[in-house]
């Protein structure tokens, strides 16, 4: 009787201590914490992927900075593999130079990027730098994308892994838990780098990097029920004199005065410290992303043990993990715009490029944010997507730049124009929303002038306004002057300076036409002037009747002309000078009415020219760039002020001048002309290109009328290049020789032309 009861005792015990074991195991909550630390918080994803083999199961996550997008990433569903291959695959660099592809600029905002070598903000007359290097849009539209799948959840305690991370309030110094909201919103703000990146408006807040208060929030993670807690710790140290080599690890020591004294107790209170070896990069060595999250790794493999143990007193069954895939279409059913003050929505949704309840694809999505990010207009977008039936509502948030006015220098030197100094001053919202004002004032070995009015309104009728005064000098053959002009007999001349003036104005209206082409129609009046002081001392009696002088100048032209156009325009070339990839196109058809005929030989007439491009890489280094172009005159007036001349290099050549290797500028005229050109470009170096560009043209008049333009080209040229990308824009240097002739030339080109 005895043995029985004791039995049944120890049964009854024993089943006792199961039981509670059981709901010990049940009841364990485990929480990772994830520090901030830039690129060196790519460790964080080495060591989630021991965690994970280990078995444990992660209950709350929280981070900060770095930390926080790679546990609101963790948190939304992503495991640790997945989380490898994303960050591998993505292109750091360029998320947070926040680089717009050229092909989301306007034309007006292309040749902005392409002319200056450097803006400034200039308000109220003073100079200001910006407040950041980059605005992080890049960085937050990726964010919308992969956490597109918990869109529509907005308390991240409700998110496969209850999420939670840290922001400070820019204003206050306050520390702003961030655990509802937008997930992609709260993650960027929490990761705003001062300096690096612009404050992320939330709400009626400003927020900058959660990691200047708080960089481990071991405490909040604890307060969402952890028992267990496993951080890593992927923070700098302070360092010495000699490891604060830059303006970022100053501003990393500043920041890391408080975590450092804070770190001492919070160390204590993590049950499982791992603190990865990466004392050899640096915040932003995102190019060794591997070897960083290799350093994860090996730092928790060093506590698998205890990570083991965890992992067995948790009762838990793992499941089956369901790849996410990214969202690659979607179909926006309306967009809301909320803070577009000095902007129209005609003009917000332009800039998108699609329509309502319109499937289109992410990559379209983030285009058209790009679009309006391009415009410099917004200092911040921030957008969400939420699920409204089988598509979504897109909210946009825009931030107006409150900077209206910019100051714009640039510098430039070429075998044309010589010398030339560059002052902009551009202003927004001059007269009316959605409108931009540019002045430039050139001066140097020539003085020129830029003006340009614009307002944009998208896809709907756009006006403007140009006037622009243009003047150099160039030593052409005489055999062009007498040919084109009446001088007169009896000159022996070979060559003489030319002097070619131009004032050209122009008012048109604009659309754009299938999201890529912009076609234009609109009026132009131009005052020509040819004039040469070489045979300005020649007496009246040698020259022709129809030729005058004026201040010991001999004048061959000077009337004003008055004319219609129309212009269809495609660009969608990666670079204006280098270009790799893209296609261009670009149409123009002139009809001249009035003039106020200095030489007495005006009857109307038209200019017709087009100019067709493609460029592709052929390698990962090299690429092809082939165009072809020509253009006619239509009527029978005689006047060749109009006529096409080829020679030289350059890519922002006046009216009918086109460039032409082998020749110098201003050497192959007539009233028609086609043209063939290729050029392969091998990148040796980054921003370093080595070219090769081969041409052939036949220019005469009436090519067309008699047939000549489809026969063996009548001219050729070639030249031999190097290039490089450099702040002031591109340094080149080109040898060009042709067949035709037996003296080859140099041509050179340093900084953005304009």
């Amino acid at each position: 009787m005895v043995r029985i009861l004791f039995f049944f005792l120890f049964f009854i015990f024993a089943s006792q201590n199961y039981a509670q074991s059981v709901i010990a195991k049940k009841d364990l909550k485990v929480g990772v914490v994830l520090s901030g630390g830039g690129a060196k918080g790519l460790a964080h994803i080495g060591a989630l992927k021991v965690i994970e083999a280990a078995g444990i199961k992660v209950d709350y996550i929280g981070g900060t900075s770095m930390g926080a997008i790679v546990g609101g990433l963790y948190a939304s569903g992503y495991n640790a593999k997945q989380l490898d291959s994303l960050f591998r695959n993505l292109d750091f660099p360029e998320l947070i130079e926040d680089n717009i592809p050229r092909g989301a600029k306007s034309f007006y905002e292309k040749s902005a990027s392409e002319k200056y070598a450097l803006t400034l903000p200039f308000n109220n007359f003073k100079l200001s730098f910006p407040t950041a290097y980059s605005g992080g849009q890049n960085i937050y539209s990726e964010l919308v994308r992969v956490l597109y799948h918990v869109k529509d959840v907005s308390d991240f305690s409700k998110l496969p892994i209850p999420f939670l991370c840290i922001a400070t309030n820019v204003e206050t110094g306050e520390e702003i838990l961030m655990d509802r909201g937008y997930l992609p919103e709260a993650i960027m703000a929490s990761g705003t780098f001062p300096s690096l990146f612009e404050p992320a408006p939330v709400g009626d807040q400003v927020l900058i990097d959660g990691g200047v208060v708080n960089n481990y929030p071991i405490e909040e993670v604890r307060k969402m029920g952890a028992d267990i807690i496993i951080g890593v710790d992927v923070q700098q140290g302070l360092l010495d004199r000699d490891g604060l080599l830059s303006a970022t690890e100053i501003l990393l020591q500043i920041n890391n005065y408080r975590s450092a004294v804070d770190m001492i107790d919070k160390v204590d209170k993590t049950d499982i410290y791992i603190k990865p070896e990466i004392t050899n990069y640096t915040v932003v060595d995102f190019d060794s992303s591997t070897k960083i999250i290799d350093s994860g790794v090996q730092a928790a493999q060093d506590r698998l043990g205890e990570l083991e143990e965890i992992a067995e007193e948790q009762a838990w069954t793992r499941k089956r993990v369901v790849p996410i895939s990214t969202q690659d279409s979607l179909i926006v059913k309306q967009v809301v715009l909320k803070g577009n003050e000095n902007y129209t929505t005609g003009y917000v949704k332009g800039k998108l490029r699609f329509e309502n309840n319109e499937k289109i694809t992410f990559e379209k999505l983030q285009q058209g944010i790009n679009n309006l990010s391009a415009t410099d207009n917004f200092k911040t977008i921030r957008y969400e997507l939420l699920t409204n039936g089988d598509g979504v509502d897109l909210l946009i948030d825009l931030r107006e730049n409150k900077t209206k006015t910019y100051l714009r220098l640039g510098a430039h030197y070429n075998d044309l124009y010589k010398t030339s100094a560059l002052i902009n001053i551009s202003h927004k919202n001059l007269f009316m929303k959605d409108d931009v004002g540019s002045f430039d004032f050139i001066f140097g070995d020539n003085i020129r002038y830029n003006l340009q009015y614009f307002v944009d309104k998208g896809p709907y009728w756009s006006f403007g306004f140009n006037s622009r005064f243009n003047d150099f000098k160039h030593e052409v053959n005489y055999d062009l002057i007498e040919s084109n002009f009446n001088v007169g007999p009896g000159l022996t001349i070979n060559n003489i300076s030319l002097d070619l003036t131009d004032f050209t104005n122009q008012v048109y209206v604009q659309t754009v036409l299938k999201e890529e082409f912009a076609f234009r129609l609109g009026l132009e009046h131009k005052y020509l002037k040819f004039s040469t002081k070489t045979i300005g001392e020649v007496s009246e009696e040698e020259l022709s009747e129809d030729l005058t002088i004026e201040d010991g100048k001999t004048i061959f032209e000077k009337s004003n002309y008055y004319s219609l156009y129309g212009q269809l325009t495609l660009d969608t070339y990666d670079d204006k000078y280098f270009p790799s990839k893209g296609l261009f196109f670009d149409g123009d058809y002139h009809v001249y009415l009035f003039s106020s005929d200095f030489n007495n030989n005006f009857r109307e007439f038209s200019v017709a020219k087009a100019r067709l491009g493609a460029a592709f890489p052929l390698l990962d280094n090299l690429s092809l760039n082939i165009e072809t172009e020509g253009g006619f005159k239509l009527g029978t007036s005689p006047v060749t002020a109009m006529d096409f001349v080829l020679g030289g290099y350059g890519t922002d050549l006046i009216n009918n001048i086109r460039p032409f290797f082998g020749y110098d500028f201003i050497a192959l005229p007539g009233n028609s002309f086609v043209k063939a050109y290729g050029r392969l470009d091998l990148e040796i170096a980054p921003k370093n290109h080595v070219m090769f560009a081969a041409n052939f043209a036949n220019v005469d008049d009436d090519l067309f009328r008699t047939g000549e333009w489809f026969t063996a080209p009548n001219f050729s040229g070639y030249a031999l290049g190097y290039g490089i990308e450099s702040l002031i824009g591109p340094m080149q240097v080109f040898y060009s020789w042709t067949p035709e002739q037996n003296e080859g030339n140099f041509f050179f080109s340093v900084g953005y032309w304009f």
